[in-house]
């Protein structure tokens, strides 16, 4: 025991260097360096790579090779000069060309995520997020204030659009829902959720519903279909009448939220649903003894640092769904990050 052989050491080491690993990778989005290789008629050189980026040489060859060392870079040496492209992670994930890239939600993380994280022992002592202490003001101070911003609030935005262009098919997926023709995505966002749920059930509409800032954001940035398949209704989904419809999405939304608030929002959800209809939990699922999957379980904990809810089990989603009035209530697995819960009215 305690020998660098040790595999309980090697584990160690791998954990508490993981900060570093998020590091290289948002550094490497921040600066370009996926968006630049992308584009590039073939590999470059560290060098190349500096002086198109406006970079320091000592600097960019260090990322480069700690890229290289976790599978987001390949290098070649060619004359004696080594020569950096990206991997197919890269290409499909972080180059900014991709329909599947994730760099918005990866800056997102570093740039307000991360800096919530370096509180996590604070969040467990005080069980309140950390806003106060990463930004100096409270939760409900800094919403405001990232919404006074068009560009914090598009980037958010695009985050979300860029988790559903990998997942959205996934979760809509998990059920037929081609028997609810008017769909409501409550909390949708830019629409893009919306966009993966018109383009799946041909023969539905979907109203996204948001805050106006939101729903203005939205009709100004991001494109939709011509068929008028996709509509938007402004108004708070805890105080204000919701869209009449056959089925509401819930796609990471319950889980901001502490019980009290979902099982209120889930009875207004069940006045305005259509009978026969119901509704669409979109989450990702801890285990039955909430210790796994690890994904989720570090979801769960940011959910503690970033807002006032938590990732829930199934049988804690049914507890909220049943006292709302739904019924048959089913979970499925999608073997992605996140699944699907269907309940009926």
């Amino acid at each position: 025991m305690g020998s660098p052989e040790d595999e309980a050491y090697r584990l160690l080491q791998e954990y508490s260097n993981g900060f570093m690993v998020s590091q290289v990778l948002f550094a490497a989005c921040e600066l370009g360096v996926f968006d630049l290789l992308a584009e590039a008629p073939g590999p470059l050189g560290s060098a190349a790579v500096a002086a198109r980026l406006g970079i320091s040489c000592r600097g960019t060859e260090q990322l480069l090779d700690a890229c290289v060392a976790l599978r987001l870079l390949r290098v070649q040496v060619r004359t004696g000069e080594a020569v950096y492209a990206n991997t197919e992670l890269a290409s499909a994930y972080l180059a900014r060309a991709s329909p599947t890239c994730q760099q918005h939600m990866l800056l997102y993380m570093a740039r307000t995520t991360y800096l919530c994280w370096a509180h996590l022992a604070e969040a467990v002592r005080d069980g309140e997020n950390q806003y106060l202490k990463a930004f100096g003001v409270s939760s409900k101070e800094l919403f405001t204030a990232v919404y006074r911003s068009e560009a914090e609030r598009l980037q958010f935005m695009r985050a979300l659009g860029d988790v559903w262009s990998v997942e959205g098919r996934s979760v809509l997926a998990a059920f037929d829902l081609s028997p609810f023709p008017l769909v409501c995505d409550l909390g949708g966002c830019s629409g893009a959720l919306a966009k993966e749920c018109a383009s799946l059930y041909t023969g539905c509409h979907v109203t996204v519903f948001d805050i106006p800032d939101v729903v203005q954001a939205a009709k100004r940035h991001f494109s939709f279909p011509e068929d008028g398949r996709i509509s938007f209704s402004e108004g708070d989904f805890f105080q204000d009448p919701l869209p009449e419809a056959d089925l509401y999405l819930l796609a990471r939304v319950l889980h901001d939220w502490t019980d009290e608030k979902c099982s209120r929002l889930l009875a207004r959800v069940h006045r305005a649903c259509r009978t026969g209809g119901g509704v669409l939990v979109i989450e990702s699922l801890l285990d039955a003894d909430e210790r796994g999957p690890l994904t989720t379980r570090l979801y769960s904990l940011n959910m503690l640092v970033q807002t006032e809810g938590r990732e829930r089990t199934p049988a804690q989603y049914r507890a909220l769904l049943g006292p709302a009035g739904f019924r048959d209530v089913q979970c499925r697995r999608t073997g992605g990050t996140y699944d699907a819960v269907l309940a009926r009215k």
